[in-house]
């Protein structure tokens, strides 16, 4: 048998955490657009609410998006 070699030259691979969810790495920005970013064909909404991200479900059009970014923005204002 042959001993068990482990390698101490491995790159360390550092962590940072995000707070989830928060817009994903392949999701692409909406130019024009304050929170809207385009994922797998779809529109989604990103708010920043306190210390996490508030997420919209799909929709068709960006406009939509920004719509509901916007209400969930006004609302958080009542709210606190």
């Amino acid at each position: 048998m042959k001993p068990l070699r482990q390698h101490n030259n491995r790159p360390v691979i550092s962590y940072v955490p995000r707070v989830e969810p928060a817009p994903p790495d392949h999701a692409s920005k909406v130019d024009g657009y304050r929170d809207v970013w385009k994922l797998r064909g779809k529109y989604v909404a990103f708010v920043l609410m306190g210390n996490r991200f508030e997420r919209s479900q799909a929709f068709t059009g960006p406009e939509s998006a920004q719509r509901w970014a916007a209400q969930m923005r006004q609302e958080g204002e009542i709210e606190e």
